[in-house]
């Protein structure tokens, strides 16, 4: 380990609309946290892996996979309407004061990215240290025309000069996998994304984010012909 302590933290509430009890639905076979769990303790980069949830059930699969689970997570920050933030926040808060361990860099993480490998979430941590940026975001390229509405009319929103698609400059969308956040800006800025940026361009094949149904479907798929992305 490096002097840099680096900690994992998965946010993993029992509560789902999308997909009940999502956090511990059976993908082929093994609970959809339990692979982001596994994922996260081989990377060398990181020093503790640590769930945050309210949900004993959660707690359970959490530890069975290896996951510290050092807290339950309050009521009042497992709502629906309750953003990553203040839940990390009171993740580090407990970690400084219940246990005087204070981490310098902090991984969000999610169990709807079974498919994220732990090279990249290295990779990742490696690009913030060594940049220096204050946080850090994985994100896919993306070349699509857009139109919005405006009044009733439909206007281009992007690109404003339409190119072939070669030499358009491509924007970053958010793939939802690796977010990475240094731990003063996350406390004292209150943002997880901010300040300096760094970027982890993936593609799209690499990992597939968990929101419904089909998703399942479809990763269930790839990993029962041992399709690797």
């Amino acid at each position: 380990m490096s002097d840099i302590k680096t900690v994992a933290i998965i946010p993993a509430r029992g509560g789902s609309k999308g997909i009940p009890r999502k956090n511990v639905k059976r993908l082929n076979g093994k609970p959809l946290i339990g692979y982001i769990i596994e994922t996260a303790l081989k990377v060398d980069e990181i020093d503790r892996v640590i769930v945050s949830t309210e949900d004993p059930e959660i707690v359970a699969v959490a530890k069975e996979f290896g996951a510290e689970v050092p807290f339950m997570r309050p009521e009042e920050l497992a709502g629906d309407e309750i953003g990553t933030l203040p839940v990390l926040q009171h993740a580090i808060n407990y970690l400084e004061k219940k246990e005087n361990y204070k981490p310098d860099v902090i991984v969000l993480l999610y169990a709807t990215s079974p498919m994220l490998s732990n090279s990249r979430i290295g990779e990742a941590i490696r690009l913030i240290k060594e940049k220096n940026f204050d946080s850090l975001l994985s994100a896919v390229e993306d070349r699509g025309h857009y139109w919005i509405e405006n009044n009733e009319k439909y206007e281009r929103l992007h690109p404003n000069n339409p190119q072939n698609r070669q030499f358009m400059k491509p924007l970053l969308k958010e793939n939802g996998a690796i977010y990475i956040t240094k731990r003063d800006f996350l406390m004292e800025k209150d943002e997880i994304v901010g300040g300096s940026i760094g970027f982890l361009v993936m593609e799209e094949r690499e990992t597939i984010d968990i929101d419904e149904l089909l998703d399942f479907e479809i990763v269930e798929i790839i990993m029962s012909k041992r399709v690797f992305v």
